[in-house]
């Protein structure tokens, strides 16, 4: 335990700190809406928002997506800490992370934000002057800019957090409380034991665990009651998948694609394709997976060459797809493709719901007019990676989705909220996991005559680790929320999935820092950890193509 930190100081929580919070909120609210004008005018012509003019001025557009992401999460850490007040559940640990988030969070938005590693954005690059910012520096926002995320603050989260206890996530009700006590318990004792001998081996998830899985009701979560799921909200699916990811990303990953396949069939599905396969998938019956990428386009799927051609009443698939997670031990896929090549751009797009024969590591793609291979990568490795060419597969024409063409890209498109939330969940467990890996070593590790997490750059670390991740938790189950209640929440969404992926990132970073050269080495954990943490900012969209969007719907959403 730090010295600074043996004993409570009350002192060290700012007198009516939810008051002092709220009334800042308001002058982050405000600095954030003249960021928002400043950039408006930056990237307008005639007073539109112009792409090409966005495009030019990337940095500052994608500055106020982050600097909205800020203002957001702050506003959400206080609705949280409000929420545990008003149920006698706030004490000190949580009063001090909200006191260090707005302190810490003020003084970046005031100063620079770092969008990556060596990129930071400042108010000037936003077209912001000395006196837009100069109210970051006064009356309650000053006071928590001087006194919110101090060392004796940091030092008295260590202290606190050493049990393992990292403040209340605020479910705010007895079912969800129950998921995450059920899951997290299930995490321990199946995944953390297993998990790094799966990633060092390079081996698939055990189907046993699976079975565990699609027996607890993952894989139907969200599914709605009358086609064989439990009709949860997306609230639960981040918990779930939060406390999944704590133990294993490819754990917590099992569940995205029928999250994202079930949202198609759901959402974009005749009748007769919702009866035929959301109770299969919500059963954990016929495993899916995801193909849409493909070699060179990335981001930009109106680019996508793949086509699918009607022959002889039967839709036949030319082509080639990379980064398809689960590909080989998956049972159908949801393929997007070019039906009109006539067509260019998004609108010749359609998507199928493609049955394919489940492959082995000897035999990935038995089907016919279907062959490919495995992508070895750094993490992520629990399901693998793998690369597919198609020449001839076929796809019935009743697997078309919505049994009409073009539609492919729109109903891709609605499934992106939910995809960008869970993504935001998965990188809260990873968070979490790193964050409890370099506690444990820091308690653990004796260097000095006394275990490191005595040292405050060591405890420090691990306390404002405690602080970011809770306020990615709560900007998530916001984002959540907002899905529940059927408000559009692409914004959100991306908001979450933004600051999130880089908070896991950062807590991996910092964790093998922690652990010295422990931390580099294949047989810790946190090694683990790190790489599996590196690809949360790149797929679902890369934080830059993320900053782009939000930043577009932040400008348009305003004219």
């Amino acid at each position: 335990m730090p010295d600074s930190a043996i004993s409570a100081d009350e002192s060290l929580v700012l007198p009516d700190l939810l008051g002092t919070c709220a009334e800042a909120q308001k002058t982050v609210d405000a600095f954030v809406e003249t960021a928002r004008a400043k950039v408006a005018a930056m990237v307008s012509v005639d007073g539109r928002v112009s792409g090409g003019r966005l495009n030019e001025e990337q940095f500052a557009g994608h500055g106020l997506s982050w600097i909205v992401t800020y203002a957001t999460g702050l506003r959400e850490l206080l609705n949280w800490a409000e929420r545990l007040d008003q149920s006698g559940q706030r004490g000190e640990i949580e009063n001090l992370i909200l006191q260090a988030a707005y302190g810490e969070y003020i003084n970046q938005l005031r100063a620079g934000v770092a969008i990556s590693q060596g990129e930071i954005v400042r108010p000037g690059d936003m077209g912001m002057s000395d006196a837009d910012t100069a109210p970051m520096s006064m009356d309650a926002a000053g006071q928590l800019l001087a006194a919110g995320n101090t060392n004796k603050v940091r030092m008295r989260i260590a202290a606190l957090i050493e049990e393992g206890e990292f403040g209340n996530p605020g479910y705010g009700d007895e079912t969800l409380e129950m998921i995450a006590d059920q899951f997290h318990r299930f995490a321990d004792e199946q995944i953390i034991p297993h998990a790094h001998d799966w990633h060092r081996q390079d081996q698939l998830i055990p189907i046993a665990v699976i079975d565990q899985m699609s027996e607890m009701g993952v894989f139907g979560l969200t599914v709605p009651e009358e086609f064989g799921g439990h009709g949860m909200g997306k609230v639960a699916m981040c918990i779930v998948t939060e406390e999944l990811s704590r133990g294993y990303i490819g754990v917590g990953s099992l569940g995205t694609r029928p999250e994202i396949a079930c949202e198609l069939i759901r959402l974009g599905g005749t009748e007769e394709q919702k009866i035929h396969w959301l109770p299969k998938i919500a059963s954990g019956e016929i495993l899916p997976t995801a193909v849409f990428t493909e070699p060179g386009t990335g981001s930009d799927l109106g680019s996508l060459k793949t086509r699918a051609t009607l022959e002889n009443g039967t839709y036949k698939v030319y082509g080639n797809k990379t980064w398809i997670t689960h590909a080989a031990r998956t049972d159908v896929m949801t393929l997007l493709a070019r039906t009109n090549p006539e067509v260019p751009g998004y609108k010749g797009l359609s998507m199928f719901i493609a049955p394919k024969p489940r492959g082995s590591d000897e035999n990935p793609f038995p089907a016919d007019g279907m062959t490919g291979g495995e992508i070895n990568v750094l993490g992520y490795r629990g399901m693998k990676e793998y690369e597919i060419a198609f020449d001839g597969f076929e796809i019935a024409p009743e697997n078309l989705l919505g049994q009409q063409e073009g539609d492919g890209f729109k109903q891709l498109m609605a499934t992106f909220e939910s995809a960008r939330i869970q993504t935001a969940a998965r990188s809260v467990g990873v968070a979490q996991r790193a964050m409890e890996l370099a506690l444990q070593y820091a308690t653990d590790r004796q260097q000095f005559g006394q275990a490191i997490y005595g040292f405050p750059r060591v405890a420090g670390k691990i306390a404002w680790m405690a602080v970011e991740t809770m306020i990615a938790r709560q900007l998530s189950y916001f984002a959540a929320r907002e899905k529940d209640s059927d408000r559009r929440c692409d914004i959100e969404a991306g908001m979450a999935k933004l600051l999130a992926a880089r908070v896991a990132w950062a807590n991996a970073d910092n964790g093998v820092q922690v652990h010295g050269g422990n931390g580099y080495a294949e047989e810790f954990e946190i090694s683990r950890v790190l790489c599996d943490a590196r690809i949360l900012n790149i797929f679902e969209g890369a934080a830059e193509i993320q900053a782009h969007v939000i930043a577009r719907g932040l400008l348009e959403r305003r004219n």
